[in-house]
């Protein structure tokens, strides 16, 4: 029996590279705005994983956090820098995963520029809260999952494929390298 993959009667498998594979991961991360971040990745023990709130994506798919000083991630980035970031942006589409190195710093201009005032619920100095840190993900590689024409064509067809028993759907996926 084929798989599910080669029953597809087009394209399902788009690797992307360099700016175009920058433009996916920012409109990926983007539609889902939040992702769970997760470190200790050489550690061969389970991932530390806690939900994250993006405050910049770059075209080229460098990530942008505020984190605290004194957390739990920031010690384990300091352990380890290598990092895995999962996100999905809705229910049936904007899947993305990336695998990067993670730097911190306490870069006051993009502390300013990453600022919300929403973050004095957890750094309730400000935007001058000494515990505030800057994480910097820089996207190694990443894999997405997502639909080619939307949700709702996506679900015609494979309600249709479902209807006629043929495989319909409108998914695509693939590798993003950056670099």
């Amino acid at each position: 029996m084929d798989s599910i993959n080669q029953q597809q009667p087009e394209e399902n498998h788009k690797d992307l590279f360099s700016q175009e594979a920058g433009e996916k991961i920012k409109e990926l991360a983007s539609a889902a705005n939040t992702c769970f971040f997760c470190t200790g990745i050489t550690t061969g023990k389970p991932l530390n994983t806690r939900p994250m709130s993006i405050q910049k994506v770059t075209d080229d798919g460098t990530f942008w956090f505020l984190s605290s000083d004194d957390s739990h991630k920031n010690a384990e980035i300091g352990a380890d820098p290598y990092v895995h970031l999962l996100f999905q942006g809705s229910k049936y589409s904007d899947f993305l995963s990336i695998y990067g190195t993670a730097t911190i710093s306490k870069e006051k201009a993009i502390i300013e520029d990453l600022w919300d005032p929403i973050l004095k619920a957890w750094f309730t100095e400000g935007v001058n809260d000494p515990r505030i840190t800057v994480v910097k993900v820089e996207t190694k590689e990443g894999y997405y999952w997502d639909n080619k024409h939307g949700n709702a064509i996506a679900f015609a067809k494979t309600l249709f494929g479902a209807m006629t028993g043929q495989t319909l759907d409108d998914s695509i996926e693939g590798k993003l390298v950056t670099e």
